[in-house]
């Protein structure tokens, strides 16, 4: 499973309903692009040093997703669907969602914007539900 930023920002707080979808998870993967926006985040919080160390040592039981050549090729898809549709999402979603469907992989998110996206498996919480 692919965690999206609001669901690292979320394990980080220890959502007991995030944690619950986790748990059920074989493997949990971030995506550098989701990497690059949580630190973005703590960048500016005043809990800066606590998430850094959180961070850290989270990571050691998620594998980080590069940006690989091969994934723009489905992000050059994805976007042009959603255009043609109308429907475009933000960039960095858009990369995201694109490293979901070249691995196969759901996203946990409660960005709705990502049922947007042919292939893409979004799950959510507190249910679980897509």
């Amino acid at each position: 499973m692919i965690l999206d930023t609001n669901a690292l920002s979320a394990f980080a707080d220890g959502d007991d309903e995030l944690l619950r979808v986790i748990a059920e998870a074989s493997e949990l993967y971030v995506p550098v692009i989701v990497l690059g926006e949580y630190r973005f985040g703590i960048e500016q919080s005043q809990h800066r040093n606590t998430y850094e160390t959180w961070l850290a040592e989270a990571l050691t039981a998620m594998e980080v997703l590069p940006v690989l050549e091969s994934t723009s090729i489905y992000y050059a898809r994805i976007c042009h669907a959603l255009r043609a549709r109308g429907r475009p999402i933000p960039t960095n979603d858009a990369w995201i969602a694109a490293m979901a469907v070249e691995h196969g992989m759901p996203v946990l998110s409660r960005d709705a914007h990502f049922d947007e996206v042919p292939q893409l498996r979004r799950i959510s919480w507190p249910t679980g539900a897509y």
